[in-house]
């Protein structure tokens, strides 16, 4: 199994109708109907560290404003840094400048 392995005709479609919502409100609308409530809670909760770790915030200061566990904390930390630039040009776009 490659990191690309998870690419498939289906994800591309998928990554297509997300690039499509054009509002706030039709992309709540949109994973509140794909996701369950704890997975759209996971994905809040991840994007809330990478967020919190851009802005500088310790691993420990982190899971004190999210209550994510540190373990965690450290996988997200790990695709931040390393990872295939996603949480970057996400931080970047939303307006949060990732340090380093």
């Amino acid at each position: 199994m490659t990191n690309e392995d998870w690419r498939n005709d289906d994800t591309a479609s998928l990554m297509d109708a997300i690039v499509r919502l054009e509002t706030r409100d039709e992309a709540a609308r949109f994973f509140r109907d794909l996701c369950t409530r704890h997975e759209l809670e996971e994905i809040t909760s991840r994007w809330a560290v990478a967020r919190r770790l851009s802005e500088g915030h310790s691993y420990r200061e982190t899971h004190d404003l999210t209550g994510v566990s540190t373990a965690t904390i450290t996988r997200i930390a790990q695709w931040l840094r390393h990872g295939t630039g996603g949480y970057r040009e996400a931080l970047a776009k939303a307006g949060y400048e990732p340090t380093e």
